[in-house]
Protein backbone atom coordinates (compact mmCIF):
# COMPACT_ATOMS: atom_id res chain seq x y z
CA UNK A 1 0.00 0.00 0.00
CA UNK A 2 2.87 2.36 0.75
CA UNK A 3 4.09 1.81 -2.77
CA UNK A 4 0.81 3.05 -4.20
CA UNK A 5 0.99 6.20 -2.12
CA UNK A 6 4.47 6.93 -3.42
CA UNK A 7 3.32 6.49 -6.98
CA UNK A 8 0.47 8.93 -6.46
CA UNK A 9 2.83 11.63 -5.25
CA UNK A 10 5.18 10.93 -8.12
CA UNK A 11 2.36 11.28 -10.61
CA UNK A 12 1.23 14.57 -9.13
CA UNK A 13 4.70 16.06 -9.29
CA UNK A 14 5.62 14.66 -12.69
CA UNK A 15 2.44 15.51 -14.54
CA UNK A 16 2.03 18.86 -12.81
CA UNK A 17 5.37 19.94 -14.29
CA UNK A 18 8.75 18.74 -13.10
CA UNK A 19 10.17 22.00 -11.74
CA UNK A 20 11.37 23.61 -8.54
CA UNK A 21 7.91 24.34 -7.18
CA UNK A 22 6.76 20.72 -7.35
CA UNK A 23 7.93 19.66 -3.91
CA UNK A 24 10.52 20.35 -1.29
CA UNK A 25 12.58 17.33 -2.38
CA UNK A 26 12.77 18.50 -6.01
CA UNK A 27 15.86 20.53 -6.97
CA UNK A 28 16.14 22.39 -10.26
CA UNK A 29 19.57 22.84 -11.73
CA UNK A 30 21.64 22.22 -14.84
CA UNK A 31 23.93 19.26 -15.33
CA UNK A 32 26.58 18.37 -17.90
CA UNK A 33 25.22 15.85 -20.39
CA UNK A 34 28.25 13.72 -19.62
CA UNK A 35 26.94 13.14 -16.07
CA UNK A 36 23.49 12.01 -17.25
CA UNK A 37 22.78 8.41 -18.23
CA UNK A 38 19.64 7.02 -19.92
CA UNK A 39 17.48 4.62 -17.95
CA UNK A 40 18.10 1.11 -19.30
CA UNK A 41 14.57 0.16 -18.27
CA UNK A 42 13.01 2.98 -20.29
CA UNK A 43 9.68 1.69 -21.73
CA UNK A 44 10.27 3.49 -25.01
CA UNK A 45 12.81 1.58 -27.09
CA UNK A 46 12.78 3.54 -30.35
CA UNK A 47 12.99 7.25 -31.12
CA UNK A 48 11.96 8.58 -34.52
CA UNK A 49 15.05 10.17 -36.05
CA UNK A 50 13.16 12.90 -37.93
CA UNK A 51 11.26 13.82 -34.76
CA UNK A 52 14.53 14.03 -32.83
CA UNK A 53 16.07 16.26 -35.50
CA UNK A 54 13.04 18.57 -35.43
CA UNK A 55 13.25 18.84 -31.65
CA UNK A 56 17.00 19.38 -31.89
CA UNK A 57 16.46 22.32 -34.27
CA UNK A 58 13.96 23.80 -31.84
CA UNK A 59 16.40 23.39 -28.95
CA UNK A 60 19.13 25.16 -30.91
CA UNK A 61 16.83 28.16 -31.32
CA UNK A 62 14.96 28.20 -28.01
CA UNK A 63 16.89 25.98 -25.61
CA UNK A 64 15.37 23.19 -23.50
CA UNK A 65 12.16 24.75 -22.17
CA UNK A 66 11.20 21.98 -19.73
CA UNK A 67 13.76 20.33 -17.43
CA UNK A 68 14.18 16.58 -17.64
CA UNK A 69 13.53 14.56 -14.49
CA UNK A 70 16.56 12.71 -13.08
CA UNK A 71 17.67 10.97 -9.90
CA UNK A 72 21.11 10.47 -8.37
CA UNK A 73 22.57 7.13 -9.36
CA UNK A 74 26.09 6.49 -8.10
CA UNK A 75 28.48 9.15 -9.42
CA UNK A 76 26.05 10.15 -12.19
CA UNK A 77 22.37 10.91 -12.70
CA UNK A 78 19.78 8.63 -14.31
CA UNK A 79 16.95 9.89 -16.48
CA UNK A 80 13.48 9.19 -15.10
CA UNK A 81 11.50 11.19 -17.67
CA UNK A 82 12.60 13.26 -20.64
CA UNK A 83 15.03 11.04 -22.54
CA UNK A 84 13.81 12.39 -25.88
CA UNK A 85 14.79 15.93 -24.81
CA UNK A 86 18.12 14.56 -23.61
CA UNK A 87 18.82 12.84 -26.93
CA UNK A 88 17.79 15.94 -28.89
CA UNK A 89 20.00 18.15 -26.70
CA UNK A 90 22.98 15.89 -27.47
CA UNK A 91 22.13 16.12 -31.16
CA UNK A 92 22.00 19.92 -30.87
CA UNK A 93 25.51 19.96 -29.42
CA UNK A 94 24.56 21.18 -25.94
CA UNK A 95 27.00 20.48 -23.15
CA UNK A 96 24.50 20.80 -20.30
CA UNK A 97 20.77 20.58 -19.81
CA UNK A 98 18.25 21.84 -17.21
CA UNK A 99 17.16 19.09 -14.83
CA UNK A 100 14.87 18.48 -11.90
CA UNK A 101 16.59 16.19 -9.42
CA UNK A 102 14.38 14.02 -7.21
CA UNK A 103 14.80 11.16 -4.82
CA UNK A 104 12.88 8.40 -6.56
CA UNK A 105 12.86 4.71 -5.64
CA UNK A 106 13.63 1.91 -8.07
CA UNK A 107 9.99 0.84 -7.89
CA UNK A 108 8.75 4.24 -9.06
CA UNK A 109 11.24 4.93 -11.85
CA UNK A 110 9.72 2.66 -14.48
CA UNK A 111 6.18 3.65 -13.52
CA UNK A 112 6.88 7.35 -13.90
CA UNK A 113 8.72 6.84 -17.19
CA UNK A 114 5.85 4.76 -18.56
CA UNK A 115 3.24 7.29 -17.49
CA UNK A 116 5.15 10.19 -19.02
CA UNK A 117 5.35 8.36 -22.34
CA UNK A 118 1.65 7.46 -22.19
CA UNK A 119 0.72 11.07 -21.48
CA UNK A 120 2.74 12.17 -24.50
CA UNK A 121 1.51 9.25 -26.70
CA UNK A 122 5.15 8.43 -27.37
CA UNK A 123 4.89 4.64 -27.08
CA UNK A 124 3.98 2.26 -29.88
CA UNK A 125 1.29 -0.32 -28.91
CA UNK A 126 3.83 -3.07 -28.20
CA UNK A 127 6.00 -0.86 -25.97
CA UNK A 128 2.84 0.12 -24.11
CA UNK A 129 1.79 -3.51 -23.63
CA UNK A 130 5.29 -4.52 -22.47
CA UNK A 131 5.22 -1.66 -19.98
CA UNK A 132 1.90 -2.82 -18.56
CA UNK A 133 3.15 -6.38 -18.26
CA UNK A 134 6.29 -5.28 -16.42
CA UNK A 135 4.30 -3.18 -13.93
CA UNK A 136 1.92 -6.07 -13.26
CA UNK A 137 4.77 -8.55 -12.84
CA UNK A 138 7.03 -6.33 -10.72
CA UNK A 139 4.34 -4.89 -8.46
CA UNK A 140 1.74 -7.63 -8.31
CA UNK A 141 -0.96 -5.30 -9.65
CA UNK A 142 -4.20 -6.66 -11.03
CA UNK A 143 -5.32 -5.24 -14.36
CA UNK A 144 -7.98 -3.24 -12.53
CA UNK A 145 -5.46 -1.77 -10.06
CA UNK A 146 -3.11 -0.81 -12.88
CA UNK A 147 -5.99 0.77 -14.78
CA UNK A 148 -6.82 3.00 -11.80
CA UNK A 149 -3.18 4.08 -11.45
CA UNK A 150 -2.92 4.95 -15.14
CA UNK A 151 -6.49 6.33 -15.45
CA UNK A 152 -7.40 3.63 -17.97
CA UNK A 153 -10.19 1.05 -17.98
CA UNK A 154 -9.44 -2.56 -17.11
CA UNK A 155 -10.58 -3.58 -20.59
CA UNK A 156 -8.10 -1.15 -22.18
CA UNK A 157 -5.28 -2.74 -20.17
CA UNK A 158 -6.48 -6.25 -21.08
CA UNK A 159 -6.79 -5.43 -24.79
CA UNK A 160 -3.29 -3.98 -24.79
CA UNK A 161 -1.82 -7.05 -23.08
CA UNK A 162 -3.48 -9.32 -25.65
CA UNK A 163 -1.20 -7.84 -28.30
CA UNK A 164 1.66 -9.75 -26.68
CA UNK A 165 -0.08 -12.98 -27.76
CA UNK A 166 0.79 -12.14 -31.37
CA UNK A 167 3.76 -13.87 -33.04
CA UNK A 168 6.98 -11.92 -32.53
CA UNK A 169 7.17 -11.11 -36.24
CA UNK A 170 3.75 -9.44 -36.06
CA UNK A 171 4.75 -7.54 -32.92
CA UNK A 172 7.81 -6.27 -34.79
CA UNK A 173 5.55 -5.04 -37.61
CA UNK A 174 3.54 -3.06 -35.06
CA UNK A 175 6.66 -1.67 -33.40
CA UNK A 176 7.81 -0.47 -36.83
CA UNK A 177 4.48 1.25 -37.43
CA UNK A 178 3.50 -1.08 -40.28
CA UNK A 179 0.39 -2.40 -38.51
CA UNK A 180 -2.10 -0.51 -36.36
CA UNK A 181 -3.64 -1.75 -33.12
CA UNK A 182 -6.89 -2.21 -35.06
CA UNK A 183 -5.18 -4.52 -37.52
CA UNK A 184 -3.60 -6.41 -34.63
CA UNK A 185 -6.94 -7.00 -32.89
CA UNK A 186 -8.35 -8.41 -36.13
CA UNK A 187 -5.31 -10.68 -36.56
CA UNK A 188 -5.74 -11.93 -32.99
CA UNK A 189 -9.05 -13.48 -34.06
CA UNK A 190 -7.12 -16.00 -36.18
CA UNK A 191 -6.72 -19.28 -34.32
CA UNK A 192 -3.25 -20.46 -35.36
CA UNK A 193 0.08 -18.64 -35.09
CA UNK A 194 0.91 -19.44 -38.71
CA UNK A 195 -2.43 -18.04 -39.82
CA UNK A 196 -1.85 -14.84 -37.83
CA UNK A 197 1.50 -14.31 -39.52
CA UNK A 198 0.11 -15.01 -43.01
CA UNK A 199 -2.74 -12.55 -42.51
CA UNK A 200 -0.33 -9.88 -41.23
CA UNK A 201 1.84 -10.34 -44.31
CA UNK A 202 -1.24 -10.07 -46.55
CA UNK A 203 -2.21 -6.81 -44.83
CA UNK A 204 1.22 -5.36 -45.62
CA UNK A 205 1.33 -6.66 -49.20
CA UNK A 206 -2.13 -5.40 -50.13
CA UNK A 207 -2.47 -2.41 -47.81
CA UNK A 208 -5.68 -3.78 -46.30
CA UNK A 209 -7.89 -1.67 -44.06
CA UNK A 210 -8.88 -2.82 -40.59
CA UNK A 211 -12.37 -3.75 -41.82
CA UNK A 212 -10.94 -5.81 -44.69
CA UNK A 213 -8.61 -7.55 -42.23
CA UNK A 214 -11.54 -8.38 -39.96
CA UNK A 215 -13.44 -9.89 -42.87
CA UNK A 216 -10.46 -12.03 -43.91
CA UNK A 217 -9.55 -13.25 -40.41
CA UNK A 218 -11.91 -16.30 -40.41
CA UNK A 219 -10.24 -17.57 -43.60
CA UNK A 220 -6.79 -17.80 -42.02
CA UNK A 221 -7.52 -19.91 -38.94
CA UNK A 222 -5.63 -23.10 -38.23
CA UNK A 223 -3.16 -24.43 -40.79
CA UNK A 224 -5.04 -23.26 -43.84
CA UNK A 225 -2.06 -22.22 -45.97
CA UNK A 226 -4.02 -21.34 -49.10
CA UNK A 227 -6.27 -18.79 -47.46
CA UNK A 228 -9.26 -20.70 -48.84
CA UNK A 229 -12.44 -20.77 -46.85
CA UNK A 230 -12.40 -23.68 -44.37
CA UNK A 231 -15.20 -26.21 -44.42
CA UNK A 232 -18.18 -25.17 -42.34
CA UNK A 233 -18.91 -27.02 -39.16
CA UNK A 234 -22.22 -28.87 -39.24
CA UNK A 235 -25.12 -26.95 -37.72
CA UNK A 236 -26.09 -28.49 -34.36
CA UNK A 237 -29.50 -30.18 -34.27
CA UNK A 238 -30.47 -27.91 -31.39
CA UNK A 239 -29.94 -24.89 -33.66
CA UNK A 240 -32.18 -26.41 -36.34
CA UNK A 241 -34.95 -27.15 -33.82
CA UNK A 242 -34.75 -23.62 -32.46
CA UNK A 243 -34.97 -22.19 -35.99
CA UNK A 244 -38.14 -24.16 -36.74
CA UNK A 245 -39.81 -23.21 -33.48
CA UNK A 246 -38.95 -19.52 -33.85
CA UNK A 247 -40.13 -19.43 -37.45
CA UNK A 248 -43.49 -20.88 -36.42
CA UNK A 249 -43.82 -18.59 -33.40
CA UNK A 250 -42.82 -15.40 -35.23
CA UNK A 251 -44.16 -16.25 -38.70
CA UNK A 252 -40.97 -15.06 -40.41
CA UNK A 253 -37.61 -16.43 -41.46
CA UNK A 254 -35.22 -17.01 -38.54
CA UNK A 255 -31.62 -18.22 -38.60
CA UNK A 256 -29.71 -19.62 -35.63
CA UNK A 257 -26.02 -19.87 -36.48
CA UNK A 258 -22.43 -19.60 -35.32
CA UNK A 259 -20.29 -16.76 -36.73
CA UNK A 260 -16.65 -16.25 -35.69
CA UNK A 261 -17.09 -18.41 -32.61
CA UNK A 262 -20.21 -16.50 -31.57
CA UNK A 263 -23.78 -17.82 -31.63
CA UNK A 264 -26.37 -15.56 -33.25
CA UNK A 265 -30.11 -15.44 -33.91
CA UNK A 266 -31.17 -13.49 -37.02
CA UNK A 267 -34.80 -12.51 -37.49
CA UNK A 268 -35.94 -11.13 -40.86
CA UNK A 269 -38.62 -8.46 -41.27
CA UNK A 270 -39.95 -6.57 -44.29
CA UNK A 271 -40.68 -3.10 -42.94
CA UNK A 272 -41.23 -1.03 -39.79
CA UNK A 273 -44.76 -2.34 -39.36
CA UNK A 274 -43.58 -5.95 -39.37
CA UNK A 275 -40.76 -5.01 -36.99
CA UNK A 276 -43.29 -3.54 -34.56
CA UNK A 277 -45.34 -6.75 -34.73
CA UNK A 278 -42.24 -8.82 -33.97
CA UNK A 279 -41.40 -6.62 -30.99
CA UNK A 280 -44.95 -7.05 -29.65
CA UNK A 281 -44.74 -10.83 -30.00
CA UNK A 282 -41.33 -11.06 -28.39
CA UNK A 283 -42.09 -8.67 -25.53
CA UNK A 284 -45.44 -10.44 -24.96
CA UNK A 285 -43.65 -13.74 -24.68
CA UNK A 286 -41.23 -12.28 -22.17
CA UNK A 287 -44.07 -10.90 -20.04
CA UNK A 288 -45.67 -14.33 -20.04
CA UNK A 289 -42.45 -15.71 -18.56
Amino acid sequence: MARKGGLGKGLESLMGGADAEVSAITLSSTLPLSQIKPNKGQPRKKFDQQSLEDLSDSIKKNGVLQPILVRKKGANYEIVAGERRYQAAKLAGLEEIPVSIREISDDEVFQLALIENLQRSDLDPIEEALGYRKLIKDNGFTQEQLGKILSKSRSAIANSLRLLDLPQEVQDMMADGKLTAGHARAILAVAGEEGKLKLAQKVLEQGLSVRQTENLAPLFSGNNETGEKPRREPVPQSFKRAQRQLRLALDTNVKVKRVRNKNKVEIEFADEEELAQLVDRLSGGMEAL
